[in-house]
């Protein structure tokens, strides 16, 4: 440790920093082995090494997943406190390093007032107006900030709660119109011109001095029915009027700023026209509605100052085009002679945008509700679909916002898509999307149905970018397409998360119920959950959630010590609202009404996505194990199990995974069997049986044989013992056929206790591996032995080799003098539920009473009403012919044909994933 110095102290004056990693990264570590530290992750400092006083490594601790490890100095960029805050609820990496490039953005968002309007983005991708109702942690000792926003317009009865957080009240909407969001899904709305023109106009830019003589016309639409103009001149569309009475057509001179507006208004007219044009000139600071844009430079297309245009005798030099064909000539054909810098669009921004990929395929977002380049919704309107001046520089915020959901009027357009442009129309398909030159937005060059003059082959500026047949080329701004209107549109995807909510599934609603409500048994449980929309309603790949659940809480009460585990310090409110959730909207009114609604079984799974940072428990594919671990981690209590391996000290977990004994045994384990020893006669589980028979094991075998070959026992007898069957993923089976046993007898499985001798039923002391494959000793079954017949046994030379080892007993002096018979009951637990998969879909099985036909079958997802935003349907009915099956043995059940099994007998047998066995004296002491 010489030259290294660990600053300990100075760590505790001050509070850890905090630091966004540059790079990928992979860090080999001895006990995880490689772990991937992605560009963009949040890390928190733990200490500070230095060597020859200059600071090389930290240990942080990166709080996207919870690892220790030690990064270089280099590739860590500190960040101050306040911003780690509001980037620390952003999961995606590169949107975490998106938003701290913007450090503008996020010191406007930490002093945003609350009340302020602001645009969010859902999680399906649109985006919905909203008032910024709370900034700030969600729960108590968090530094990360959450945004508080009550949803208005569209989204309204699209949020997830009134404005509470895991119990608590940080403020008051109505129902479904609070969202807590992070800093990446919100932005400002543009602010209206004449609040901040000032400060948002350059002040080294004056506008250019335009002659009376010179000044363009202008188009605007009345508020009154004063007008008596329709949009027309000379037998062109110049904009499209509502009413001639609302039309008028005058100099610009003529139009003056209006001082105040109405709040609201309708949004502004997306011009379809816009296509990629010659920088203009800005126009005067007193011509506050859009204009016709300048005339083009001499070099592109000459063309003559237009004359003044009065009101009533409209003129317009004949040298000057017809708008349509103005605009795609000065937009669309580049010039004879390219210049050394490449035309560009008006820029709002100073900034040059980053160098353009070669190609791209964006993922296109909806539009802000300001439209960019529109600097109000009435000039807007009074543009009508002509192209205005660019406004002056907004805020850099809104500039790269607004770039980073470049539209297409909301719609998804890729390479391929049918669109249509300008106007009147012209159709065409997409053939690519990217960026040119200097050019800050998205363009798309398209290849049209028909030829126009000044179109091009696929070539912009001397560069080709796709191929077509000359003049079917046409680039625009990709915001400017618009989908072919001759097709209908694609119907809209709705977020099946966001769908699942007490509004959407009102009809199919089930009550909450605070009362504690003990499970039903026998015949009055048959009759309570039997039929339709009984159980637990699935929706989105949930029937891994509700066959787990369904299986633990219906009818048996051992796991029930999970749902009145008193809170600790260490839990938070997330852990408490989630018993909250699973005792009074799960539990409860499941045993109370016989189901539970889809609505209450997503709010379980949002919180452990919140929990454990995974959004795949919202919407995907997951398996029993991985919800019972992170459910109980969820919870904070106690594990159900502790096993000891070997002398070491006992562990603790949720569920145990059965091992064969064809299964390779750890290093640390004793050897495992010997392949001559694979066959039937010399053990319970036939491996390798007859070609006519099914390779069938029993739960009991399948236990004992994985505890005594990895040798395993129980530290303490578990009242709830969840058992998941050996598979190879979910596809092979290494069994036929397993058989749940009814009763799985663990006394022989459990650390220092006392246990009989398998031959004279004395107090055993030694007990062999070897011996466990013994043919002529009871073959597959546990040996133990007391001191005299352990020596006679291993005596014989067969059993020369064979090493005993010592039984741990209770430490008590009367153990070791014990003599005679050992008398007591055997430690013995119960089947209550077995779990099963068929194509990745999961069902249950559950013993309602103590009569052998007294099983139920559980699908929460057994029918279902309407198309892809329908409803599943559960069902639960009675199954009382598996019962008989579970009664034989393995030789009986191995020589059945399982083409001539029953679907419910064949599933539970041969489909079988999880058996929960429990012990009734002991159920609530856990």
């Amino acid at each position: 440790m010489s030259g290294v110095a660990r600053h300990q102290s100075s760590r505790r004056r001050r509070p850890p920093k905090m630091f966004l990693v540059a790079s990928d990264l992979k860090i080999q570590d001895h006990l995880d082995g490689t772990i991937r530290v992605l560009r963009g992750y949040l890390c928190q400092e733990q200490e500070t090494l230095e060597r020859n006083g200059k600071v090389e490594q930290l240990w942080v601790k990166v709080l996207d997943n919870g690892w220790m490890v030690k990064i270089e100095r280099h590739v860590l960029m500190e960040i101050p406190a306040d911003q780690a805050g509001l980037l620390e609820p952003v999961t995606e990496p590169e949107a975490r390093l998106k938003l701290h490039n913007k450090p503008h953005r996020l010191q406007r968002l930490a002093v945003l007032p609350l009340g302020s309007p602001v645009t969010v983005v859902m999680s399906h991708g649109g985006l919905a107006e909203a008032e910024l109702r709370y900034r700030g942690p969600l729960t108590r000792g968090s530094s990360a900030v959450y945004f508080g926003v009550q949803l208005k317009g569209w989204a309204a009865g699209k949020g997830t709660s009134t404005g509470t957080y895991k119990g608590h009240q940080l403020f008051t909407c109505p129902e479904a119109c609070a969202l807590f969001v992070p800093a990446s899904q919100l932005t400002l709305r543009r602010f209206s011109r004449e609040t901040d023109a000032a400060e948002r106009q350059p002040s080294n830019t004056s506008a250019p001095h335009n002659p009376p003589s010179a000044q363009p016309p202008t188009s605007h639409q009345t508020d009154s029915p004063v007008g008596s103009w329709d949009g027309t001149y000379k037998n062109h569309t110049l904009c499209s009027i509502s009413s001639p009475q609302f039309g008028h057509l005058l100099p610009l001179s003529k139009v003056t700023p209006v001082e105040s507006r109405p709040q609201k208004s309708p949004p502004p007219v997306v011009n379809p026209k816009s296509a990629l044009k010659p920088p203009s000139l800005p126009p005067p600071k007193t011509a506050l509605v859009p204009v016709l844009p300048p005339y083009p430079k001499p070099a592109l297309k000459p063309v003559n100052a237009p004359k003044p245009i009065s009101p009533t005798h409209p003129a317009v030099p004949a040298t000057v085009p017809s708008p349509p064909l103005y605009h795609a000539k000065v937009a669309l054909q580049p010039p004879p002679k390219p210049s050394t810098s490449p035309p560009s669009l008006p820029s709002v921004t100073s900034k040059p945008p980053p160098p353009p990929p070669a190609n791209l395929k964006p993922s296109i977002k909806p539009p802000l509700p300001s439209t960019p380049f529109y600097p109000s919704t009435d000039q807007a309107r009074g543009s009508n679909g002509l192209p205005g001046p660019p406004s002056p520089p907004p805020l850099l915020e809104e500039v790269e916002y607004e770039y980073e959901y470049e539209a297409g009027a909301g719609m998804e357009l890729e390479v391929g898509s049918m669109v249509e442009v300008n106007e009147p129309p012209q159709y065409g398909v997409i053939r690519w999307i990217g960026r040119i030159g200097s050019i800050p937005e998205l363009v798309a060059g398209v290849e049209l149905d028909q030829e126009i003059t000044a179109g091009t082959d696929g070539s912009y500026l001397g560069e080709r970018y796709f191929r077509c047949p000359s003049n079917k080329g046409l680039f625009v701004k990709l915001r400017s397409c618009r989908r072919d209107s001759r097709f209908p549109a694609p119907e809209t995807p709705i977020n099946q998360v966001e769908r699942c909510n007490s509004i959407a599934f009102a009809e199919w609603g089930s009550e909450r119920v605070e009362e504690h409500t003990p499970p039903l048994l026998g015949l009055e449980a048959r009759e309570h959950y039997h039929g339709w929309k009984k159980g637990i309603q699935g929706h989105l790949n949930s029937c891994y959630l509700d066959a787990t659940l369904f299986s633990l809480f219906s009818c048996c009460s051992s796991a029930d010590s999970v749902l009145f585990c008193p809170p600790g310090p260490q839990d938070g409110p997330r852990s408490r609202a989630a018993q909250d959730l699973l005792r009074c909207e799960i539990v409860n009114p499941l045993r109370r009404y016989g189901y539970v609604c889809a609505s209450k079984t997503m709010a379980l799974r949002k919180l452990l996505k919140a929990e454990t940072t995974d959004a795949g428990f919202t919407n995907q594919e997951k398996d029993p194990e991985e919800f019972f671990n992170k459910l109980f981690q969820l919870l904070r209590v106690e594990p159900l199990l502790r096993i000891r391996s070997m002398n070491h000290q006992p562990q603790e977990c949720h569920l145990y995974q059965l091992f064969p004994p064809s299964t390779a045994p750890s290093l640390s384990s004793p050897p495992a069997l010997s392949p001559s020893l694979s066959l039937a006669p010399l053990s319970p589980i036939p491996l390798s049986p007859p070609a006519d028979h099914m390779r069938v094991a029993s739960v009991q075998a399948l236990l004992e044989a994985s505890f005594i070959h990895s040798g395993l026992k129980f530290a303490e007898a578990p009242s709830c013992l969840p058992l998941l069957m050996p598979r190879f993923g979910k596809d092979f089976k290494m069994f036929d056929a397993i058989l749940p046993s009814l009763t799985l007898d663990i006394t022989d499985l459990l650390d220092e206790t006392l246990r009989q001798c398998s031959i004279c039923q004395s107090l055993a002391h030694w007990e062999c591996l070897q011996c466990y494959e013994d043919q002529d000793i009871t073959p597959g079954r546990l040996k133990q032995f007391c001191h005299t017949c352990n020596t006679q046994v291993h005596t014989h030379k067969k059993r020369a080799s064979h090493h005993p080892e010592r039984v741990r007993t209770p430490d008590c002096p009367w153990a070791e003098q014990w003599e005679g018979s050992l008398g007591g009951s055997r430690q013995q637990l119960e089947l209550f539920a077995v779990t099963c998969i068929e194509t990745s879909h999961y069902v249950s099985f559950v013993r309602h009473g103590p009569q052998p036909t007294d099983w139920l079958f559980f699908d929460s997802m057994a029918d279902r009403e309407g198309g892809e935003n329908g409803f599943n349907v559960p069902q639960v009915r009675a199954c009382p012919e598996v019962g008989r099956y579970l009664s034989l043995s393995e030789e009986e059940l191995s020589r059945l044909d399982p083409a001539s099994l029953k679907d419910t007998v064949r599933r539970l047998l041969c489909d079988s994933y999880m058996c929960l066995y429990h012990c009734p004296q002991i159920s609530l002491y856990k």
